[in-house]
């Protein structure tokens, strides 16, 4: 018989009786849910695995068959017969032995490398074969790609003819596209996945279900050795509970499912137990759910309740860096600071701020790099997780981003990029309710994840996949109409910018050569950032052969711009500047110019005589659009290329827009934009110098640094770092918010004020830590 101990527990737990069968209902229905949901998730791995293989068997067999034409094309140019017709000028005969016995080979060709014939039958010639005719030149080896050959679409194969110096001729032949849709078309598909074969903007061959197409560019993978690039996509991967892998949701389910059962027969059994009524028959008999709940002796377990969080518990920990949260957005290396587990906690913790905003809806883009699709996966997941509807614009330069928060009116947005850092790096950069996030507002979102206060909403938001590439050519386009054609070459540096910017100016007007405009995210060519003078090396060569008017640069997202003119003058964005400023002032006497605090001394004497108010600021995108929201300034401008529009535009950095304001401003004057550009103040001055921080840690010798130095008789400014100004030029060290490097930089009126403001640093510098690496 039960003692009297048990009599009292099971007296006490009488009154749970009625909720237990609530109990059991709740746990069963849990563990359907989340077994039902592991099983989904498992089939969509598969399926997405399924869709992956498929298109990695594509990549290889386009690889392999660019490969074998490629060959083939190699030993027709090293045929001795046709390096004798080429070195003997009959470059018709050559182009008959190019195509000699080559199955499919059409339109052979072996042109001067001027390429004048091709130039002069423009705009009726063909755009595409002229390209691949210049990217064989340029990168001084075979290149393929896909052009239009009348209603047709064929492979070009082009190379130069000649030694490594010099280049003789340059040889082109025309293929069956075939060649490299056929693989596409070969392999096996799922019903629901879809494939296409991309060049650019263009999909060349297409299979499965269209709806996807949108989206393909998240599952993308390159052909190695070309600018095509196989895209893919499946239907939108089903909700995972709170975060969970399909195995853990087949373990919550276990759980919810034992918690069934012990709630229904776990109390009937502990009693007869305690009692001592029950025996080896007992065990093995069988009972109803109703019968159990009949029961007179049925008393609740006691035993502590497993919150739902307990199942999330499950998912590996997210490492947090403090350190990527940076004062004007979020950086980070990928596979050390950053990971998709990170990038859904940031898109948790900005979901959150907006939730408590009130902000519904959020645009999302990325930039080129090759991390980008499962950085912009996981920062979709987290925002949706915290109830935000998402409108993932895919593949998308950042001004492009921040176009398509006021033109969706969203209002918000993150762009996800690494900018120009290298190609191991990704980030941020982070807009809500109109407002770029910056200094403490970046760091908050840090506490806000390492504190927890993250919002889960009752469902998760929408996700919506648009394309509004055009809508931003046709809105730059209605603004923007050149007067005279202007020719322009434009180098992406292989950036995201590659198709969007040479879109947006032959919109406008513009003869546009590209230049390393194919976006891949392994930058092959050179590092894209316009700011550093030897990654211009190319655009002013490529502007120089071809007598063009001037040279445009973009650097890796697309929201700074670089200039340099057919005289191969690299105009400093300072200079820029000013042309921009007497440009709105113009038609806005008095508006305030902002200009961060590495701009030369002559822009605000240049602003003040053109009727403007200048002002001087930090360093950095976000600070200063901060300020100019603050002042209400028409225009803004940052040393680092960085170009802010307030007057015809939205006032946010946009190196493509700045790119065409500036073509209208050229173009409205006569002469050579060349001449133009020169004419702007100018003295002597210093690209941004870059020096190794000691310890890595700027900040802490930046400000070192301002409480030592003395520079007697000079004004001094410690608005970011330290400005040092003298009547006849200043010198500026600060830190830099990106990497761990000291930022440098010196203007002056003359060679001899130059040498003595460095002298004057160099040896301030040096006193403070005379192991500085400095390059003056």
């Amino acid at each position: 018989m039960p003692d009297t101990k048990t009599k009292r527990a099971f007296v006490a737990l009488e009154p749970l009786k009625p909720l237990l069968p609530a109990l059991v209902v709740a746990c069963a229905l849990l563990a359907l849910w989340f077994a039902w949901s592991g099983w989904q998730q498992q089939r969509d791995g598969g399926r997405r695995a399924t869709v992956e293989q498929s298109r990695d068997q594509a990549v290889q067999a386009i690889a392999t068959a660019l490969a074998s034409e490629h060959k083939r094309f190699a030993d027709k140019l090293a045929d001795p017969a046709f390096n004798s017709a080429v070195a003997s000028g009959e470059n018709a005969r050559a182009a008959e032995l190019l195509a000699a016995g080559w199955p499919g080979a059409s339109k052979p060709a072996v042109l001067a490398p001027q390429l004048d014939e091709d130039y002069a039958a423009l705009p009726d010639g063909s755009y595409g074969r002229l390209a691949a005719l210049e990217a064989a030149l340029v990168e001084g080896k075979p290149v393929s790609w896909v052009v239009r050959d009348g209603d047709a679409s064929r492979l070009a194969l082009a190379a130069p003819v000649g030694d490594e110096e010099r280049a003789r001729a340059v040889a082109l032949v025309l293929l069956p596209l075939q060649r490299i849709t056929g693989p596409v078309d070969a392999v096996a598909l799922p019903g629901d996945g879809y494939l296409a074969l991309r060049q650019g903007r263009q999909s060349l061959v297409e299979r499965g279900d269209a709806s996807l197409a949108g989206g393909a560019e998240a599952l993308a993978a390159a052909v190695p050795g070309s600018n095509l690039r196989v895209a893919a996509g499946i239907p939108y991967p089903a909700f995972a509970p709170f975060g969970l892998g399909a195995l853990a949701c087949f373990i919550a389910a276990g759980v919810f499912a034992l918690l069934a059962l012990l709630a229904w027969r776990g109390p009937r059994l502990l009693a007869r137990r305690r009692s001592g009524a029950l025996d080896e028959s007992d065990e093995g008999s069988s009972q109803t759910l109703g019968e159990s709940m009949s029961d007179d002796s049925l008393a609740a377990p006691a035993t502590e309740s497993v919150p739902l969080a307990a199942a999330a518990a499950a998912v590996a920990p997210v490492i947090l860096d403090r350190e990527i949260f940076r004062a004007y957005d979020i950086r980070g290396i990928v596979g050390k600071s950053l990971d998709v587990g990170v990038a859904e906690r940031i898109g948790h913790a900005i979901g959150s701020v907006m939730h408590e905003a009130g902000q519904r809806e959020i645009v999302v883009g990325r930039d080129g790099r090759l991390s980008g699709p499962d950085m912009l996966e996981g920062l979709i997941t987290g925002l949706r997780k915290a109830g935000r509807d998402v409108i993932d614009i895919g593949l998308a330069p950042t001004p492009l981003v921040y176009f398509g928060a006021y033109h969706l009116k969203a209002g918000s947005c993150v762009s996800v990029t690494g900018s120009h850092n290298p190609p191991d790096y990704n980030g941020f950069k982070i807009v809500i309710d109109g407002e770029t996030l910056s200094g403490d507002a970046i760091t908050g979102l840090y506490a806000r994840i390492a504190e927890g206060r993250l919002h889960v909403a009752d469902s998760e938001g929408a996700l919506e996949q648009r394309d509004i590439n055009d809508d931003y050519v046709q809105r730059v386009a209605t603004d923007i109409q050149i007067d005279r054609p202007l020719k322009v070459v434009v180098d992406a540096g292989n950036g995201v910018a590659g198709e969007l910017g040479p879109a947006v100016l032959q919109a406008i007007g513009a003869e546009v050569v590209p230049l390393y405009c194919e976006i891949d995210g392994n930058f092959p060519n050179h590092h894209p950032d316009p700011s550093e003078p030897h990654n211009l090396a190319d655009l002013i060569q490529m502007v120089d052969r071809l007598d063009a008017d001037l040279g445009i640069a973009f650097d890796g997202d697309g929201d700074r711009l670089g200039v340099v003119t057919r005289d191969g003058h690299n105009i400093f964005p300072d200079r820029l500047l000013m042309l921009f400023a007497a440009d709105v002032l113009e038609r806005n006497p008095g508006a305030q110019i902002i200009f961060d605090v590495k701009c030369t001394g002559r822009l605000p004497g240049y602003v003040l005589r053109h009727g403007g108010s200048p002002l001087m600021w930090k360093t950095g995108h976000s600070l200063v659009k901060a300020k100019m929201r603050e002042t209400g300034a028409e225009l803004a401008g940052e040393m680092s290329g960085h170009f802010f529009f307030k007057e015809r535009w939205y006032g946010f950095d946009d190196g493509i827009y700045s790119a065409a304001r500036l073509l209208e401003i050229l173009a409205a004057q006569p002469g050579r934009p060349s001449d133009v550009l020169d004419a702007l103040p100018d003295g002597v001055s210093t690209p941004e110098i870059k020096v190794d921080a000691p310890g890595g840690d700027p900040h802490a010798f930046v400000e070192r640094f301002v409480g030592e130095a003395d520079f007697d008789g000079a004004r001094l400014s410690t608005i970011d770092g330290l400005r040092v100004d003298w009547p006849d030029g200043w010198g500026l060290v600060r830190a830099s918010n990106t990497t761990p490097v000291l930022v440098m930089r010196f203007d002056a009126d003359s060679n001899e004020a130059m040498a003595r403001i460095t002298g004057t640093f160099r040896e301030q510098l040096l006193a403070l830590d005379p192991d500085l690496q400095l390059p003056f």
